[in-house]
């Protein structure tokens, strides 16, 4: 009976992870309620999976990246590495995929996306080629470089926490690097000579106005000292720099701007062009970006940020004005632009009526935007890093707090969870980040399903259910011997990565493949590894994080991952199955 019950929360939970109406945090909480309500495990066995040290490493990773992120040395690695000679640029995926996937290995691979996205974008438009061609590359490359390290993916910590809570040996920080540095090249190579052309060029025949989607309507009001004033529109620096003046507010009157139009004082011009020039030229040409009637020049900082959001079906402010939508009182927010694909506007902000589709730029505190987030309040496609300044001092501190856990874990002077924890402490102490800031770069629902899914293994080893599991896969496969057995797990895994995220696909799986290796009599690191990397490296559909990411500014459609995504993870699983077991024997 018991394990008909476990058999069954299990189900009810992948539905509900994949159906997403639940944070995987309330859906695994829920669980451990239920299975300690009807007496399946005791308090104690229920919580025991939130006190392992890789959930405090990998917290301490969190506030480390953020310190890093902060301080602008991952948007200087970005830039930096990104940049490449227009004579070889027949190798810039292969360049762009190769650093990506190097600062993956040591770092969330989504944050790596989220570092890189923005540059990239950059150059696609300098060197006029479609996005599309370099962002799925650039998502892919840094999935795969968290396969290198233990560290590198949120997967493989939970498996190897999974691992020391249930006494198996544990995974060193390079112990399975040369099958994670075999599956990166392999993922570049195919990506830099067959993948790339399969992906989508130009879906617009004009390909420059697909390169500048990103140009955004707003307005902006010109300062006494500006070096706009007196001059005619198309002499403006704005002009030259390649926006477009559509219209002139004066004295509360709106006229259309011409070529000829003089810019006075006091003057509110309404700009579409490329929001991160703006922030660039506002510093030098003083004038100021509006925002709901009021000028401000504080626009980001360390706790103010502007995000980019894009109206979707789900949005309740949909046909309102924005001033309608009131996202000051709603969400804490302000609305600063407006982006239209393919259509010029002559409104001002406040009357635009809010379509399906639209981009808005929304500014407000750090926190609120998070919250917001979170809440699944609107959809986060990218963040607008305006003139951010490189804290050498921070950023010496970051980075070098976190290379010496590197080596200090490595290397085994003090545990590696001790190593980060450390690291993030240093971070804290030294003021690289605010003890808030820290805790709000957590991402305490990945903590909270890694420790409570590692409970729920607990459940199904003492209720039997892994072992009812184990025998049935082991039935059908195992007289053919463990391998056909190891490869039913890598792609049950694989199988389950569509609908969940891989971490949580890779908990559902681990303990039941752990309980089959010891029916079988082999050896539980050959199953262990199989199913965290299959889990890590199953790319045929967007719903990846850091596929997310890319999704919307590269133009991609679902098939455009599920055609190139299907014969990259085929070609990645053949050499998990050719590798695991070799340097894993049975």
């Amino acid at each position: 009976m018991e394990i008909a019950i476990v058999l069954g929360l299990l189900i009810v939970a992948i539905i509900l992870f994949a159906s997403e109406k639940f944070s995987v945090d309330i859906i695994t909480v829920g669980l451990l309620i239920i299975i300690t309500s009807l007496g399946i495990l005791t308090p104690a066995e229920a919580f025991k999976g939130f006190g392992s040290d890789f959930i405090i490493m990998l917290a301490s990773i969190f506030v480390v990246s953020a310190a890093m992120q902060k301080a602008g040395i991952l948007e200087m690695i970005g830039e930096r590495f990104i940049r490449i000679p227009r004579k070889r640029l027949k190798w810039l995926p292969t360049y762009m995929m190769t650093t990506a996937g190097i600062t993956s290995a040591f770092m969330n691979n989504t944050t790596v996306t989220a570092m890189y996205v923005s540059p990239v974008m950059a150059m696609a438009r300098k060197l006029r080629i479609s996005p599309s061609k370099l962002l799925m590359p650039l998502a892919f490359a840094s999935i795969l470089g968290g396969t290198c390290t233990v560290i590198g993916t949120s997967t493989n910590i939970a498996v190897n926490a999974y691992l020391r809570k249930h006494d198996y040996p544990v995974l060193g920080m390079f112990d399975f690097a040369i099958i994670g540095v075999a599956l990166m090249v392999a993922g570049i190579a195919f990506m830099a000579l067959i993948g790339i052309r399969m992906l989508p060029g130009k879906r617009n025949p004009d390909l420059l106005s697909e390169l500048e989607q990103k140009h955004y309507f707003t307005e902006i009001t010109v300062g006494a000292n500006s070096t706009l004033v007196n001059t005619k529109v198309r002499e403006t620096i704005l002009s030259k720099s390649g926006f477009k003046i559509l219209n002139i507010i004066r004295d509360g009157v709106n006229s259309i701007a011409n070529g000829y139009s003089v810019i006075e004082i006091g003057d509110k011009l309404l700009v579409e062009g490329n929001f991160e020039e703006l922030l660039r030229l506002r510093i030098t040409h003083d004038f100021e970006i509006t925002i709901d009637g009021e000028a401000t020049a504080d626009l980001i900082t360390d706790d103010i940020r502007i995000v980019e959001i894009i109206v979707t079906p789900s949005n309740d402010f949909i046909g309102q004005t924005v001033k309608e939508a009131e996202f000051k009182r709603r969400f804490g927010l302000l609305v600063m632009a407006v982006n239209r694909d393919g259509q010029t506007l002559s409104e001002q902000i406040q009357d635009i009526r809010l379509r399906i589709g639209d981009r808005l730029l929304l500014q407000g505190p750090a926190t609120t935007i998070e919250y917001r987030q979170k809440r699944g309040d609107f959809t986060i496609i990218n963040e607008m890093n305006g003139v951010r300044r490189f804290n050498k001092r921070h950023a010496m501190f970051s980075g070098g707090f976190f290379i010496g856990a590197l080596i200090l874990g490595t290397i085994e002077i003090i545990p590696l969870s001790t190593a980060f924890m450390l690291a993030a402490f240093l971070c804290v102490l030294f003021k690289v980040i605010k003890p808030e800031e820290a805790y709000g770069k957590i991402e305490w629902s990945l903590l909270v399903l890694i420790g409570g899914m590692s409970s729920f293994g607990i459940a199904m080893e003492k209720t039997g259910t892994a072992a009812f599991l184990a025998g049935n896969v082991i039935s059908f496969f195992g007289d053919w011997g463990p391998y056909p057995v190891l490869i039913a797990f890598a792609l049950l895994t694989v199988f389950l990565t569509q609908p969940l995220s891989n971490a949580a696909a890779a908990m559902v799986v681990i303990p039941v493949a752990l309980n089959a290796a010891e029916t079988l009599g082999v050896n539980p690191l050959t199953f262990a590894v199989t199913v965290m990397l299959s889990a890590s490296v199953s790319l045929i559909t967007p719903f990846e994080p850091s596929c997310i990411l890319v999704y919307g500014p590269g133009n991609y459609r679902f098939m455009d991952f599920f055609k190139t995504g299907i014969l990259i993870t085929i070609i990645l699983m053949i050499i998990i199955l050719t590798m695991v077991p070799l340097l894993y024997p049975f």
